[in-house]
Formats: C-alpha cells, structure tokens, sequence
C-alpha cells in the first residue's frame, strides 16, 4: 500500500526532522559557550577577597572598594592603598568571629597605618584598638588620618604622598584561641580638603616602596607645580595694583590752587 504525502504531512515531517537536529546540537552548543566569569559592571576590578601577610605582599585596594579576608587569631592581615597630597583618608576594618562559645575569653584588635616609609601615622581621631568581650562576635576599627602634604621638613613625621599601609591583627588574645577562623573586612575612602593642604614644595615623587603589587590614584599623582595658590597670588598681586592706584588718586590732589600764580 503506498503512503500519499500531502503538503500538511510533509511540513508535519519537516518540522519533527528540526526539532530532532535541535535536540541534538543543544548539548554541543551549551558545552562550547561556557557562562562568562562575572566582572566589575564599571569597568574596574572587583574588590580583593585576600589579604598580604606582610609589607611586601600587601593587597591593593582602591579608596571606595571593600576588600574582605579570611583568616585565622594570630595572622596578620595587610593591605595598601594610594593617598596623594591633599588628601585626608580614612580607614575602617571590620571583624567578625565564630560564636562566642567557640571562645575561651575577650580579645583586643588593632590596625596600625603606615605611609611609604613604614612610619606608622597617628590617627587624629578614632578607635584603632578595641577589645571584643567574650560574649560578642563583631568589633569596627576606625583611624582618621591626618592631611597628606606635598612636603615636609626631613625630620618631621608628616604623612607624604605614595601607598599606605593598613595592618590588622589581634594585640591581646587568649593562647586557646589562636587558630580559629574570623571574617575581616575593610573599607578605605579619601576626601580632597582643597586649597587649605598647599604648601609650597613637592616631592620628585611620591612614595612607593617595593612590592607585589602597585597602587596609583585612579586620576594619576598630582604633578606638584599647580596649586590654588597661585591664584591667591595673582589674586593678591591684582588687588596690591588697585590698591596702589586707588591711594595715588587720593594723595596727589586736584592740580594747583586757583589763585596761585605760576611760575615765571
């Protein structure tokens, strides 16, 4: 008996033929388009989820990025970032232990900042050391620095332009509880305080000690030879000329008295 096709079956015969082919290149195709890594939205590079175990091996972190880490009481966590002149940053740190029944007794944290010289820095407000009670898991550091300058006197302790360093790590803490495992968190942000932070030198460079990774502001380093002060002084150079002409005009009167006979 011979089978009559018909324009309904041969596209009914069509269609089940390309959902067979599609059912079998499906596979094929997932497996060579991998999903992409996600990246940053903005264009920059996402926050670092590690922390350097010292100087030389701090991680970068970009003022306005949070940067976590995990670690174990009794590491020591570093990172850096860049503050240039004029700038008056401010560091947070953040850490969070396991439940307070998985501790035997209180502990004190620190973090100390230093800038491309290792000199630590004074913070001119904040609590850089706080001690965590038994029975809590979370404290916050906080240290305000002072304004970066473009110059300072060699014997002075001023914080000059270049990386900084954050270091955190637990100063006080129970010989039981070395080992266990915390969450650290930290959070850097830098305010321009304008015109007020001039001075009148510069570094030839900022500085930048050696290590495995570079920080640079996202705008670059400041050159050093433009400031608002030159506008102050061509401001107060301007107003001394209006000022000299303003007492000209009054000191050299109207000319001779009438009535006043010249001379021969």
């Amino acid at each position: 008996m011979r089978t009559v096709r018909t324009p309904r079956t041969a596209i009914a015969a069509v269609l089940l033929a390309g959902a067979a082919l599609l059912g079998l290149a499906a596979p094929g195709t997932a497996a060579a388009s991998p999903t992409p890594a996600p990246t940053a939205s903005d264009g920059e590079p996402p926050a670092p989820t590690e922390a350097g175990t010292s100087f030389r091996a701090a991680t970068a972190v970009r003022p306005g990025q949070r940067a976590t880490a995990q670690a174990s009481t009794g590491d020591y966590l570093y990172w850096q970032f860049p503050a240039d002149a004029g700038d008056r940053a401010t560091v947070r740190a953040a850490v969070t232990l396991p439940e307070s029944s998985a501790r035997g007794a209180g502990s004190t944290w620190r973090i100390d900042v230093y800038d491309g010289l290792r000199r630590r820095q004074a913070c001119r407000h904040g609590s850089d050391s706080r001690t965590l009670a038994a029975d809590a898991r979370t404290v916050t550091l906080t240290c305000h620095l002072r304004t970066v300058r473009g110059w300072a006197e060699p014997w002075s302790n001023d914080p000059l332009p270049g990386a900084y360093y954050v270091r955190l790590t637990a100063v006080r803490l129970a010989a039981a509880d070395v080992g266990l495992p915390f969450d650290a968190a930290l959070d850097v942000s830098a305010d321009a305080v304008g015109a007020a932070a001039d001075v009148d030198g510069s570094l030839a460079r900022p500085l930048l000690q050696g290590s495995s990774a570079t920080v640079e502001p996202e705008d670059g380093w400041s050159s050093g030879w433009w400031s608002a002060r030159w506008l102050w002084t061509a401001g107060g150079a301007v107003l001394a000329a209006l000022a000299g002409v303003w007492g000209h005009s009054l000191t050299r009167g109207g000319g001779r008295p009438a009535g006043v006979p010249g001379r021969p």
